[in-house]
């Protein structure tokens, strides 16, 4: 049925009015099960029913999306429970289907418009003194009819609503509201199925992991990851259809303190490359270091992984090996074509690396960028060390100098550091600098399996040296349209990439970009012109995303800073931010992780009990001692590895962090509870009080100007307000809420 049809086909049945009998429901049941959020016992004598767990099957086909939930609730009371199931939906949805185990008079659903659905959230608020549904006030609702839950056992729900999915030009969005609360941990299994008449280019969530799988150009499958079913939040997901080479959409958030706003520019490529001849051939240099910390099963793996790399390039494709202790060796004078004859003799030599002597990394690099460059290939260096520069010239700060300097060719160095005893910044600011990434192998992890991972990574070059433009409403190339992007580079994209671009943009005036690349062996210019009149604050996730990259390129600019300061012993008491650059550099970190609530190990004391959020300074002096301490003098050891892998996570974050997950100093994933992201908004908790970041950020003193009681009259108000603003979920928040409203600090008392 064609989308056109489908709304006046449901609606016939959806929109029944319930018996009078059951108008009065909320007299008749003891709980109500909202599985976005969790149960309410409206009984106060019974204990409650627990959501168990959610499986949400969604079907995609073009603009028309049908979701199935199915429901697991358990009734740990004595006696049978009679509830009802209450499901926000998007104003689009209609009921299609609804069903449960056992018997019941009314075995239906009704589909409340958003008046009346406010009216039913506002009854059991007031019955429960819970906010927590205020989330979902500017929802439509569906709302089941009564059911039983038998005592000391489980209930199945299942419940269909299709709806008409939102278009922007060659972009379908899907969102599946759920609550933001970090303290709801049901899990939640999200499968999808999209298919389309045009293939399909890309698939992103900007809000959970997803793993897709590509049936057909036509046909997408995708599920969350097995480790993000308890990740809150509303379920987002976009997917573009195809275009010639590049399809590309765009997000907005307006904002009028940046001027106009922030942009996130998805991208992707085809989703079958038939038709063309890959042409984008790969040049491979493996650069093995075999000095004699790497004796024994390190050595061993790096060469098994060598091996793995070479018999897996394409025909036609090339390589060299260069092996390094004190100094370096090649296999060749310059790459050489893979065939028959040098797979072998690559092998045979491969076999005489042997350990010993120091870690010359400078002239090992230096070998691997001068080499000359095979023709119409894209060339990538793989290169490996467990040690710190010994040999040579090893200064960090020589080191990069001659990377600038000798990388005429552009060659992408993807770096791998083994163990703890590597300059991590150093390997970081090489990959960085070159289009590529930087791995960790941590004691007892395989070499030879992460070296795997990333060159699986690098298959089938599509799209490389891509360069950004922006254009002005003539056409002519302007640099006032949009500014502070990130990545400020962009990287080549290989077989199955996603581009996600973020900045801010200066105006409401169209935006215009060109993109020139090198796509499979021809160059091509991409045009795409995106109006940002539709741009919404219920895009909060886009500048949260531009500010978790832009933290990662402060915090490395420091650690790179750190490199001029540590070349000699720093002086006893010598103060490396009284800098005027650190120290502008650490206070724009600290503004931007209170304003968006993002935690890094440099500023996860926000999230400590004991820190006084009124204390300004005291909070920027915790923020400059941290980077000092870490950042700038912490430059080797395991204590320098969970900072790379923290910066190389957040440089290229294309989803949200709910928990503030990150690597702490024993390489360990850490999160909190105690900074919540609700909306566009961040709160930090203290007591059972939370405190908005806006009253933090802008160094107000944490007091009140005016008290708003839950449920009064005045709370109303400010609830639909807040409706109005797509930001309800501020009032949601379990304690009382401290928050800047009109221009003042309002104090919402949730409190019983």
């Amino acid at each position: 049925m064609s989308p056109n049809r489908l709304l006046p086909a449901l609606a016939a049945g959806a929109l029944l009015a319930l018996p009078a009998a059951a108008q009065d429901w909320s007299s008749r049941v003891s709980h109500v099960i909202v599985p976005q959020a969790h149960g309410f016992a409206l009984d106060r004598s019974w204990r409650g029913i627990e959501v168990r767990e959610v499986l949400a099957k969604v079907a995609i086909r073009e603009q028309t999306a049908r979701t199935t939930l199915e429901i697991r609730v358990a009734n740990g009371g004595g006696r049978e429970a009679e509830a009802v199931l209450l499901i926000p939906v998007p104003s689009e949805a209609l009921v299609a289907a609804f069903a449960f185990d056992g018997s019941a008079s009314e075995p239906t659903a009704r589909l409340l418009l958003r008046d009346e659905a406010r009216r039913t959230y506002d009854e059991i608020v007031a019955r429960v003194k819970d906010p927590a549904l205020l989330e979902f006030a500017g929802y439509n609702l569906i709302r089941s009819s009564v059911f039983p839950v038998p005592a000391n056992g489980e209930q199945r729900l299942r419940i269909t609503y299709e709806q008409l999915l939102r278009a922007d030009g060659d972009r379908v969005d899907y969102e599946l509201p759920r609550s933001e609360s970090l303290a709801v941990q049901v899990p939640w299994r999200i499968e999808i199925d999209i298919r389309s008449q045009a293939p399909i280019s890309m698939v992103y969530s900007p809000t959970h992991d997803l793993v897709t799988t590509l049936v057909s150009p036509q046909h997408v499958e995708a599920r969350l990851r097995a480790g993000g079913t308890t990740d809150p939040g509303s379920f987002r997901c976009s997917y573009l259809v195809q275009k010639d080479g590049l399809s590309a959409s765009l997000l907005a958030y307006p904002d009028h303190e940046v001027g106009g706003g922030y942009f996130l520019l998805m991208a992707g490529l085809p989703a079958t490359l038939e038709g063309h001849e890959q042409r984008i051939r790969r040049e491979v240099t493996l650069v093995l270091d075999r000095s004699g910390s790497m004796a024994g099963e390190k050595l061993e793996q790096a060469l098994a992984a060598a091996a793995q790399v070479i018999e897996g390039l394409a025909p036609g494709e090339s390589f060299n090996v260069i092996d390094y202790s004190s100094q370096p060796a090649l296999f060749a004078p310059r790459p050489v074509a893979k065939d028959a004859d040098t797979i072998q003799a690559a092998r045979a030599y491969l076999k005489t690396i042997a350990p010993g002597g120091g870690t010359n990394i400078h002239d090992a690099l230096l070998e691997a960028l001068r080499q000359e460059l095979t023709p119409e290939s894209l060339s990538i260096v793989l290169f490996l060390t467990d040690g710190l520069p010994t040999v040579g010239k090893t200064s960090e700060i020589a080191i990069r100098d001659m990377l600038a300097a000798a990388n005429r060719h552009g060659r992408r160095v993807f770096t791998f550091g083994v163990g703890g005893d590597v300059n991590v910044p150093l390997l970081d600011r090489i990959s960085d600098l070159t289009r590529a990434t930087s791995e960790y192998v941590l004691p007892g992890e395989d070499v030879e399996v992460k070296v795997a991972r990333v060159f699986q990574r690098l298959y089938g070059p599509v799209l490389a040296d891509l360069e950004l433009g922006t254009l002005d409403q003539g056409g002519a190339t302007t640099t006032r349209a949009v500014r502070e992007l990130m990545p400020s580079s962009l990287p080549d994209l290989f077989d199955g990439d996603q581009l996600i671009l973020l900045g801010q943009y200066t105006s409401d005036a169209p935006l215009r970009f060109r993109l020139d690349g090198n796509f499979l062996g021809e160059k091509r210019t991409f045009a795409f012109e995106f109006d940002v009149d539709s741009a919404t604050t219920r895009n909060s996730f886009v500048p949260r995303l531009w500010a978790s990259r832009k933290i990662a390129f402060l915090v490395d600019q420091i650690r790179q800073r750190g490199a001029e300061l540590t070349e000699g012993p720093l002086q006893v008491g010598a103060d490396p931010m009284a800098d005027p650059r650190l120290k502008e550099l650490a206070d724009e970190i600290l503004r931007l992780s209170t304003k968006f609530g993002i935690l890094s190990e440099y500023t996860a004391f926000l999230a400590t009990e004991g820190t006084d959020l009124g204390d300004w300074d005291g909070l920027l002096t915790s923020c400059r001692d941290n980077l000092d301490r870490r950042a700038v003098r912490t430059r080797s050891g395991l204590e320098a590895v969970n900072q790379g892998r923290n910066f190389n996570e957040s440089k290229v974050q294309t989803r949200l962090n709910y928990s503030n997950r990150f690597w702490n100093v024993e390489n360990v994933r850490v999160e909190f509870s105690e900074v919540q992201q609700v909306c566009d908004r961040a709160f930090f908790k203290r007591g059972g009080q939370w405190i908005d970041a806006d009253i933090i950020g802008a160094a107000r003193l944490l007091g009140h100007e005016e008290v708003v009681q839950f449920g009064s009259e005045a709370h109303a108000r400010m609830l639909q307000e807040l409706v109005g603003q797509g930001r309800q979920g501020l009032l949601a928040l379990p304690g009382d809420i401290l928050m800047r409203y009109e221009g003042k600090n309002v104090l919402v008392v949730n409190s019983k």
